[in-house]
């Protein structure tokens, strides 16, 4: 739940929509729905493909706010 958070804080932030964040992390918006929703975990590598199309470090996703 708080990586879930932590994407759809920093996505907010940068005034993106799941679909324009999927197309910048290569990966299907349902996928970043149910990430943000606690539905699903990504993988290490999903979690780098998100940081770097949301323009932040990886860390930033797990830590609290």
């Amino acid at each position: 739940m708080l990586l879930g958070a932590n994407v759809r804080h920093h996505r907010k932030l940068k005034g993106m929509s799941q679909e324009q964040l999927a197309l910048e992390a290569g990966m299907e918006r349902s996928y970043v729905s149910d990430l943000e929703r606690g539905t699903r975990n990504p993988s290490v590598r999903a979690l780098g493909r998100l940081a770097d199309a949301l323009g932040v470090a990886p860390q930033s996703l797990l830590e609290n706010r």
